[in-house]
């Protein structure tokens, strides 16, 4: 029998990761019911690691069976507007499209934005430092990344909050009519494509609007580009400070040892990510019969890869329900594996890192304000929090391991 993960809501949004343990231990692959529609969920990371590379399972919306093609979902982000991006492909077209991104989303472009974040980030925070108080995704995760985006992609400052709106009711950070938003967004970004072919900007939609040969992409494509970028670029950062943030407020021994020393949060991050990551499932669709775990797929149907399952697969990190941030294992797969790899994964390490330590160093005794609940976001594919409020102390903006120094103790 099928596990509806649908009517195991609100619980399932606030703790995915009991059931998934459940069926974990009862089964690499699983039959389930998600968004109305019978899946193929698979559980351990092995498994889960091996189907992200296997081109047998297509992101290509024609791999799914003809019946479930106008199944809302199936038919906004797969067959839908704004849905010609790469996320949605498989080579030779994923190439094209990846090489076209590749170019412009450069190292050192994602190196040379690194000041712009840090003067984003200690803006923000001395907005609500002399409150004491926040909610943390409304008040700092959320504004830090979209801010981001929109330079990236050259918004101008008169469209941001616009912008910005629709990128919350898309997301689901905001309520709102999505279909609405997704089409007015449609209509202002390709009104921005086509300014950008002409402007002359430096920016990424006017590098990529203005290529030629190999990378050159249509008004479609381009469009999708972006609205990709604006979805996935922005909540993955969110979803990184939000849940990284509980975690560490959770498990007050781990914030006390980071605390100590700021040279822990690279594999902290790293750690975040696997813990309790941006992406939770992936959809692929079986263009062919494939067995996995034992399990024969038929062709057309919908296979549901747990990320949040394969990162607390005990099998593949020792203790993997435990917060460790000095985990030396890094090979998670909150990024993907194989050709759809996240190339914006650069970006978002760096808006991590600079978001914990400007948040650690101006906040301490950092701690969940109690009197308000936690709020998630209903998604299958993201895990994140649409409210995370917190209370603290302020204190002089320096650097982290200068402010440990003097408020936190060493251990004897």
């Amino acid at each position: 029998m099928a596990v509806n993960l649908d009517a195991l809501r609100p619980g399932f949004t606030d703790d995915p990761y009991s059931v998934l343990k459940s069926l974990r231990e009862s089964g690499p692959v699983h039959r389930v019911d998600a968004l109305g529609v019978p899946m193929w969920l698979v559980t351990r990371y092995s498994d889960v690691r091996a189907a992200l590379d296997d081109p047998r399972l297509s992101s290509h919306g024609s791999a799914l069976a003809e019946p479930l093609r106008g199944h809302p979902h199936f038919a906004s982000w797969w067959f839908g507007d704004l849905s010609d991006h790469m996320m949605n492909s498989d080579a030779p077209d994923h190439t094209r499209l990846r090489s076209a991104l590749a170019s412009v989303l450069t190292p050192r472009r994602i190196a040379s934005m690194r000041p712009r974040v840090e003067q984003l980030a200690v803006t923000l925070v001395d907005g609500f430092a002399d409150a004491g108080e926040c909610d943390l995704i409304a008040d700092f995760a959320a504004p830090l990344p979209i801010t981001v985006i929109m330079d990236l992609l050259g918004v101008p400052s008169v469209d941001q909050e616009n912008f910005r709106y629709w990128a919350d009711v898309v997301t689901g950070l905001a309520d709102g009519d999505a279909a609405s938003a997704r089409e007015e967004a449609s209509g202002y970004l390709r009104d921005l494509v086509a300014h950008k072919r002409t402007s002359g900007d430096d920016d990424l939609i006017g590098g990529l609007a203005r290529a030629t040969g190999a990378t050159a992409l249509t008004d479609d494509e381009l469009a999708s580009l972006s609205f990709l970028l604006l979805v996935a670029g922005y909540t993955t950062a969110v979803d990184l400070v939000g849940n990284g943030t509980l975690a560490l407020l959770r498990n007050p021994e781990q914030l006390d040892l980071l605390q100590r020393s700021s040279s822990l949060l690279p594999g902290a991050i790293e750690e975040f990510l696997r813990f309790d990551g941006p992406t939770s499932h992936v959809l692929r669709f079986a263009a062919q019969p494939v067995t996995i775990g034992g399990v024969e797929i038929p062709a057309g149907d919908v296979v549901l890869l747990s990320l949040a399952s394969a990162e607390h697969d005990d099998a593949r990190y020792p203790r993997a329900g435990q917060l460790n941030i000095e985990r030396a294992d890094r090979q998670h797969l909150a990024f993907g594996h194989g050709i759809h790899f996240c190339l914006g994964a650069p970006l978002a390490r760096l808006e991590g890192d600079v978001a914990f330590r400007t948040l650690l160093g101006r906040c301490a005794g950092l701690a969940l304000d109690t009197s308000r609940p936690l709020g998630w976001r209903v998604s299958l594919g993201s895990r994140g929090l649409r409210t995370l409020p917190v209370t603290f102390r302020t204190r002089p903006a320096m650097p982290l391991d200068e402010q440990a120094t003097i408020k936190v103790p060493k251990p004897m």
